[in-house]
């Protein structure tokens, strides 16, 4: 599923044996990441030095228990919460050092964001809830975005549906907008916090199935996944625990047929 990104070293005139240990260029880079919340209770450190690199067109799963640290971690990748301390660097950006109104356009630009509980707009049509990035981003042309927005919602198999309100559809129909909306910018990386959380099974695998696509297209897809049986279908898995990284492994794909 991922490339090996091994890349050409004829400037420097390197040897074969050179080139075939040459290091991939990192997408994402998180350097001494701290993130530590205040309370009435005390501080609490909700991620304690992590050190990530996530290459481009990776599939990573982040997996652990509740109030590991996933959602936090994803949160200072997509620039949502600010950092305690350290370095997040995404696509040779200092993502820590944007100010909110620059972030929010690199924001939408560059990450497609989904959530568990879809955050659709309940007084919009399908298609208008697509555009709601599109729009944002300042993006729009008209005519070109609807017709974006119309082959995304055909792509997740929804173009029958694309003027009905989100209540009209069912809550797997309903994360395949939520899809389709994070896709309509052609975000490079696309992000997704527990996206099939509260789907069945079967709806569960054929969103995954999406994500193994678009991974195999060439996006960067990271996922926070409680689901050991999902997880294994990514290239590699990120285990949290306490707000540390206690293991990076590469399972044994599981690819769904």
């Amino acid at each position: 599923m991922v490339n090996n990104f091994v890349k050409s070293n004829a400037r420097s005139g390197g040897s074969m044996n050179e080139r075939e240990v040459q290091q991939p260029r990192s997408f994402i880079h998180l350097t001494n990441l701290v993130k530590t919340y205040m309370s009435a209770a005390g501080d609490l450190t909700a991620l304690n030095g992590i050190n990530l690199k996530i290459f481009p067109g990776e599939f990573v799963a982040i997996t652990g228990k509740s109030g590991a640290g996933k959602t936090t971690l994803i949160n200072m990748i997509t620039g949502i919460d600010r950092l305690t301390s350290g370095e997040v660097w995404v696509d040779s950006k200092p993502i820590h050092k944007l100010p909110e109104n620059k972030l929010a356009q690199w924001r939408g630009r560059t990450m497609g964001i989904i959530y568990q509980s879809f955050h659709l707009m309940p007084n919009l049509s399908l298609i208008d809830n697509i555009l709601l990035p599109v729009d944002l981003c300042g993006l729009y042309q008209k005519g070109e975005s609807t017709r974006r927005a119309m082959e995304l919602l055909t792509q997740v198999g929804l173009q029958d549906h694309a003027h009905k309100p989100p209540s009209a559809i069912s809550g797997g129909q309903q994360q395949r907008v939520a899809i389709a909306r994070a896709l309509v910018n052609d975000p490079p990386i696309i992000v997704a916090d527990e996206p099939t959380g509260r789907l069945d099974s079967v709806t569960a695998d054929s969103i995954f199935q999406i994500f193994q696509s678009l991974a195999d297209e060439g996006k960067t897809i990271i996922i926070v996944t409680h689901d050991p049986s999902l997880a294994r279908q990514a290239s590699r898995v990120i285990e949290v625990a306490d707000g540390e990284i206690v293991s990076k492994r590469t399972p044994q794909i599981e690819r769904i047929n």
